[in-house]
């Protein structure tokens, strides 16, 4: 587990990870041959980028963080089995794919915020689980829309 000393720390930790994702989306869209498929996983990419512009705003003191507000779920992700990226995976496979990666990225963060000692650190890690956890309820409407 990383540690943080500071707000910095954490914000660095965030936009790699979101730099990650964004990777990760990008190359996904590599391996896909339907062409649906490809251009929503490019758009998960560019959402991973645009998170990680407003996380680097954050940082650079530019813009105030979002709401800490509770998110709710559907509880979609919960039932799902996991689905092994592929390239000729459907629109609902590649839903599942991108719930699943909110969900451990909600779920690092999460864990990372009950072991923080700091209080400011804590709570921008719980605003970060929580921005997370809206990025999968938004994907469990769109799979809910898509399997109806």
């Amino acid at each position: 587990m990383p540690k943080f000393t500071s707000i910095v720390d954490v914000l660095d930790f965030a936009i790699a990870r979101e730099t990650e994702a964004r990777h990760f989306y990008a190359d996904l869209a590599q391996l896909a041959t339907r062409l649906d498929v490809r251009e929503i996983i490019r758009r998960l990419s560019r959402d991973e980028l645009q998170h990680s512009i407003h996380l680097q705003a954050i940082k650079a003191g530019e813009v105030a963080f979002a709401s800490d507000e509770d998110v709710g779920s559907l509880d979609i992700e919960e039932t799902l089995a996991e689905v092994e990226p592929r390239p000729d995976m459907s629109y609902a496979e590649l839903l599942v794919v991108a719930m699943k990666k909110e969900k451990a990225a909600f779920r690092l963060y999460t864990n990372l915020a009950s072991i923080a000692k700091n209080d400011a650190i804590r709570d921008l890690l719980t605003r970060l689980a929580m921005e997370e956890a809206e990025h999968k309820l938004r994907l469990e409407i769109e799979y809910d829309w898509a399997t109806f």
